[in-house]
């Protein structure tokens, strides 16, 4: 699970089930229109489908049931942004791409969909919206690349993202690899600490008393639940007995480990240590990347993750000041059951591909969605070149908020941090819906 981002980064009829389901959601039924050519990791047993994207696929999905088999209409807005039909072959490079690539991402998260939903009770609404995709996608994969093109097509309509002001935006991220110790030394001095147990996550409508209304994890007291210690208190003891170092890393790559969410840490006797996210405090995320603006006065745009490494080291007492400022806080765990030849364990638990992996905001999408995204990213050297394709929402962070927001996974070790590291760009979204919803007990529904 990405936790942020460095730089700023019953059944009363469909209708009264709806408007229910519809309740302190931004989403809007409205009569399907005609096609346009313009535009958190779960634990097991756990359906990926939460908040309000749940409502998106299982209650908007209910009347797409009953509309049309075309496109599941119903569904004008999502969040701040209104969703627009858009034909498959208009497309920009839609023919081009490797669908071959992008289903098995998918069945990555097909695996991961029918494990969550397999103990459940067959009327839970969660499994509605893919697991009869998922189904025929594990029976029957696509063989050739026109046969995984035709699968999407067939099995989801294509809808254009369209914010309320601008263009969507993306961003990258990897899986970072540092030098780093068991013990502390003079080079590796900031831990990387286990999950404590006294840590809480709090479910959906669990909370804390005013003023920590708005906290999403507490500490354990033998008196109740308390707001978990901020960053700068954590790094100052506030643990005591309970800080589990796994790992030492030097400070500002510790900090960006926090980051990412996942690690590997390479140390002296040759052996890498997989790291994988195991939980957050609870407190706000504060962009570091933002707070650097401010002191420098650069322009945030022009604050990519190279550029902001360099002035953390060139200032490193004004650095740690900073980074103490962002009060959320992640803790890790060794994940030694990772295939070492893929990427780190996302949202959704399934370990992500590079370059077809997106995190998004998991309050308004569901985990599994494919998202056809449309940029002009840069390369290497900074030029840029065209970005369209096919992904998978395998990924959540802290910082992803918004139907039109993204962050790319780019892979793991320095060449794919070079290149996440540059990604502060605008995009088009375009969210693969599925043109059926299946019935519990019935089958697929037109």
């Amino acid at each position: 699970m990405r936790p942020g981002i460095g730089i700023g980064i019953h059944r009363a009829g469909i209708s009264g089930r709806l408007n229910a389901a519809l309740q302190g959601c931004r989403i809007s039924p409205v009569a399907e229109s005609a096609p346009s050519p313009h535009r958190k990791a779960i634990r097991p047993g756990q359906s990926p489908f939460t908040g309000c994207g749940l409502v998106l696929l299982a209650a908007g999905l209910a009347l797409a049931s009953i509309a049309s088999p075309a496109f599941p209409a119903a569904i004008r807005e999502v969040g701040d942004a209104r969703l627009e039909p858009v034909a498959f072959p208009a497309l920009d490079g839609w023919k081009r791409d490797d669908h071959r690539a992008a289903f098995r991402t998918f069945l990555r998260s097909c695996e991961a969909i029918r494990q969550s939903t397999s103990d459940r009770q067959p009327a839970t609404p969660t499994s509605w919206s893919l697991t009869g995709i998922c189904q025929h996608a594990l029976k029957n994969p696509p063989r050739t690349q026109p046969a995984a093109r035709r699968f999407f097509e067939r099995n989801f309509a294509a809808f254009r993202v369209v914010p309320a002001q601008g263009n969507g935006f993306l961003t990258g991220y990897f899986e970072p690899e540092y030098r780093g110790s068991l013990q502390p030394d003079a080079t590796f001095t900031t831990p990387l600490l286990g999950r404590p147990d006294d840590l809480v996550t709090l479910e959906k409508g669990e909370r804390l008393p005013e003023p920590n209304a708005a906290l999403t994890a507490a500490r354990r007291t033998a008196t109740g639940l308390e707001p978990y210690p901020d960053r700068a208190a954590i790094e100052d003891g506030a643990l005591g007995a309970k800080a589990r170092p796994l790992a030492y890393l030097d400070p500002i790559d510790a900090f960006l480990a926090h980051i990412q969410g996942s690690v590997r840490v390479r140390i002296d006797d040759g052996r890498v240590i997989r790291l994988a996210y195991a939980g957050r405090n609870g407190q706000p995320y504060r962009s570091l990347g933002r707070m650097v603006a401010v002191e420098t006065g650069l322009p945030p745009a022009e604050l990519n993750t190279p550029k902001l490494v360099a002035w953390l080291k060139a200032n490193p007492e004004i650095g740690r000041r900073l980074m103490r400022q962002n009060r959320s806080y992640i803790f890790f765990r060794v994940a030694d059951e990772l295939d070492p030849a893929r990427g780190p364990l996302g949202g959704s638990s399934v370990q992500l591909v590079p370059g077809r992996s997106l995190a998004i905001d998991s309050k308004l999408w569901s985990y599994g969605l494919p998202f056809w995204i449309e940029a002009e990213l840069p390369r290497p050297d900074e030029s840029l070149e065209p970005f369209r394709r096919l992904m998978v929402a395998q990924d959540t962070g802290s910082a992803i908020l918004g139907p039109a927001r993204g962050d790319i996974f780019f892979g793991s070790g320095p060449a794919a941090g070079d290149r996440a590291g540059l990604i502060r760009h605008p995009g088009q979204f375009v969210v693969l819906l599925p043109r059926r919803a299946s019935v519990p007990g019935g089958g697929a529904r037109p």
